[in-house]
Parts: C-alpha cells; structure tokens; sequence
C-alpha cells in the first residue's frame, strides 16, 4: 500500500479480539509453556493480557487484530528483535514458542488469530507519575538513543496502514464533522491546512527511518532513572523528526509555561541525536498535526463506540485536555514557538 492510498476505518474500528482469558491461557501454556495469572490490560486495536507467572517474571500475551496485516506483524517482531541485538534498551523482549517460532496462533469457531508474547517491561507509566523536568530530560535521551538504535534498520513491512501515521493526517478531513465543538472543528481545520501547506511540500527532503511513532506517557515507564518503552505497534518508517512531535504532542502543562515539559525534552534528545534546523522549524506544525490527530480520532470514536467500551473510556481520560492544548499553541504561534528552540540551529 503506498501513502497515496487511503486507510481504510476498518484498521482501527474493527472490534478486538474478544477471548475469554481462559481459553488464551491454554494457547500460552501449550505453544509458549507458561503458566499463571492473567489481567486484562485495555488496547486499541489488539486483545492484551498481563501473565504473572510463578518462577519466570511477567509477560504480556497477545492476540493480534485481525485487521493487522501479516507483514505489519512480521516488521514489529523483527524491530524488537533488532533492538534486543542492540541491547541496553528498556523494551519488550519476544519469547519464542516450545517450538521456536515466534508466533503462535489462537482460534474461534470462525478464523485463526496470531498469538504472541513479550517480556513485561517493569516502571511506573509517565502517565501515572505525573511530568517533573528530571523524568522529562531522562526521557528524551533515552528516546533519542532508541531512535538511534533504528537508524539504517528496515523491513518489507515497514510501511503499515495505519490512521495515527503523521503522513496521512490529511486523511482524516473526512472525519473533522465529528468534532461537534465549533471552535475545536476550526482549530483541528486549520492545523490541517497548515500541514498541508508548510509540512507535505518538504516531506521528501526530511530525513527518515523506522521510528517508534507513539510515545505517549502511557508507552513511557520510569523505573528509578531508567526510562522503558512499550507498545510498538505503531512503528513505522516516517520522518524522523515526526517521533519528537509525536511524544512532544503529549507533554502538556496548562499551568505556567505551556513549553515547560516541551523544551527541556527537545533538548535532551538533541543533546544525545542532534535535529537539523529544518526539522525543528516545523516542530510547531507537527505537533498541532498530531493534536488534530488525536482529537479527530477521539471525536470519531465517540460516535463509533459504544458508551462502556474501556478503550473510549481511556481516551476520554487521557485525551480530554489535547482541544485545549492545541488551541494554547496556537495562542503561542509559530514564530514563538520556534524562538524557544533556538539552540537547534
């Protein structure tokens, strides 16, 4: 599929797998030989489960979505598995079948699921911790030393269809009327146009590999001074400078200075895997295309979800303050905002 085409909504619309954790208990335990206790762990796209075992430590199972191409699956295997050769990486490890496959598979009366499992990265979420200027530099050089662990790393599946990917953010136009706030619908609108018109003429001239594509505070964990990352299955080959307004989209303060969390990250991950200065210039843009992301996607579920699903529940949650963030940004404007970055030159 080439960035041309469309995602279809199916990609993250279809329902997730829905096993009963017993029944995936004994896949685990007859594939992959472990046993123990299993929680439910909420997932977009995905069915997730924490296993705690006895003897062995804790594991996070997996049950593929079966919109998830085939290849996407394969391209986020091997990425973790080229990341376990780099070593000195906070991040989920693949464990192998009995068999030494690293798939295993799970059926209903209808199709055969992939079944996986990976390490359980321990650490509180950045999420739940809250965002301190310490945590926040710890972060971003240990995100500019994973982006460097997959620089010159590729793979046949590296470009998934994904809605969340920054290169199809015009894409989701179409789904901007969910947005029932007029002034958030003007805002997200804007972005878009901005993206269009500042970002899309130069995306071929930025400098791009496989990258992580979601750190947000609930992929980041925080384990003493160690900084660990979960959730890989948004990777994807993308401008590399997309990863930092991805993960900077999440690091809002709505007391005092809007760029406190921001700018202290920027400069640690620079510090460590140095940005081009126009790469920074369009920070501004970018992260306000994620935050349209972000909200569009939101807004959509909303009409799309169900009122006791967990996963619209979270987001409701997590995502609540991104209007009122964007609209901060704005406030701001482009020239600030890059001023404030000056030591990227």
């Amino acid at each position: 599929m080439t960035k041309s085409e469309s995602v279809p909504l199916s990609a993250i619309s279809v329902d997730a797998p829905a096993f009963p954790a017993a029944k995936v208990a004994r896949a685990v335990e007859a594939q992959f030989g472990l046993t123990g206790e299993y929680s439910l762990l909420v997932s977009e796209r995905d069915q997730n489960f924490m296993l705690r075992t006895a003897d062995r430590g804790c594991f996070v199972a997996k049950v593929t979505s079966r919109a998830e191409a085939a290849a996407a699956v394969d391209f986020q295997i091997d990425a973790l598995l080229h990341l376990e050769k780099k070593g000195a990486l906070n991040v989920p490890r693949v464990v192998r079948t009995i068999a030494g496959e690293m798939l295993g598979e799970i059926s209903d009366d209808e199709e055969s699921y992939r079944l996986r499992v990976v390490t359980w990265v321990e650490g509180v979420p950045l999420e739940s911790r809250g965002l301190d200027e310490q945590s926040i530099c710890n972060f971003g050089a240990a995100f500019a030393r994973l982006d460097q662990a997959f620089t010159g790393y590729t793979h046949p599946g590296e470009n998934p269809a994904l809605l969340w990917d920054l290169q199809r953010v015009l894409e989701l136009r179409d789904l901007i009327d969910h947005i029932d706030d007029a002034s958030i619908r003007d805002r997200v609108s804007q972005a878009a146009d901005d993206y269009e018109n500042r970002v899309l003429p130069v995306l071929g001239e930025l400098r791009s590999q496989v990258i992580h594509s979601d750190a947000n505070p609930g992929n980041v964990l925080l384990a003493n001074d160690t900084i660990g990352f979960i959730d890989f299955g948004d990777i994807l080959k993308a401008p590399l400078v997309f990863d930092i307004a991805i993960a900077m989209s999440y690091l809002r303060s709505f007391d005092g200075d809007p760029l406190k969390f921001m700018l202290p990250f920027v400069a640690s991950y620079h510090a460590v895997m140095p940005l081009e200065a126009s790469e920074a210039d369009l920070l501004f843009d970018l992260v306000r295309a994620r935050l349209t992301t972000t909200i569009t996607l939101l807004y959509w579920r909303l009409s799309a979800r169900e009122e006791g699903d967990p996963y619209r529940q979270k987001a409701l949650e997590v995502e609540s303050g991104a209007g009122k963030f964007l609209a901060i940004l704005d406030s701001i404007g482009r020239r600030e905002f890059r001023e404030k970055l000056s030591f990227i030159q």
